[in-house]
């Protein structure tokens, strides 16, 4: 399981903008390195985030093998309804991650 940090408002109130940011905790190797013994290290990089409120399309990112390490991001939201934020990370060697809040919205 990944190491996951997400930021995220408990509460907001209808129309306001939330303000989200998530780190994942993994290496990201590019495929392009070489290691210790001369061969190409292969490649894991998580390839995809997306994040959807209550079923609905919040932000969808592709990533490729030059981002850093431990990617971070940072995205608002249109808060209009109370409910669940699903945040999925996918990645090289069927590396799936997945986490969820709830916000509540008066």
């Amino acid at each position: 399981m990944a190491r996951t940090l997400i930021t995220a408002p408990s509460g907001a109130r209808r129309g306001e903008t939330v303000t989200l940011r998530v780190l994942l905790q993994h290496p990201m190797e590019s495929g392009y390195r070489v290691g210790a013994d001369g061969r190409l290290l292969p490649r894991d990089i998580v390839r995809r985030f997306s994040c959807s409120w209550n079923g609905e399309r919040v932000v969808a990112v592709e990533l490729f093998p030059a981002i850093a390490a431990n990617p971070y991001l940072e995205f608002s939201a249109l808060a209009l309804d109370s409910g669940t934020l699903d945040f999925v990370w996918e990645g090289d060697h069927g590396f799936q991650h997945r986490e969820q809040r709830t916000i509540s919205v008066t």
